[in-house]
């Protein structure tokens, strides 16, 4: 699996109107512990189901779209942070110690 980098504010619009489901990781290039939670996170995440698209957001660098996307989904902004969305709607808000590749992969699964 592969990241794809969230850069333009179009991609937010584009993640709210797929279908399936889409996971979005806000990281904070300036936080070890957003480090370490990435980390973690990839550690595991092979066990996320094959066609989940999985975007990463660098808010240190997009502040702008961080926002957008708390606003968009109706999230508080936190870092780290992981967004999984399902047909446009956010089904799961974790951050910090709370993001966990097994909590995503049993909500999709189930």
């Amino acid at each position: 699996m592969e990241w794809k980098n969230i850069t333009d504010p179009e991609q937010i619009s584009g993640i709210k109107t797929q279908e399936g489901y889409s996971l979005i990781f806000k990281h904070s290039t300036r936080c070890s512990v957003s480090m370490m939670a990435k980390k973690r996170f990839e550690l595991d995440w092979d066990i996320i189901p094959e066609g989940t698209k999985l975007y990463f957001l660098d808010l240190i660098s997009h502040r702008a779209i961080s926002a957008q996307i708390a606003e968009t989904f109706q999230v508080h902004h936190e870092s780290p942070q992981i967004l999984l969305i399902k047909d446009g709607d956010c089904v799961l808000d974790a951050s910090h110690s709370d993001i966990s590749a097994d909590e995503v992969a049993e909500l999709i699964n189930n």
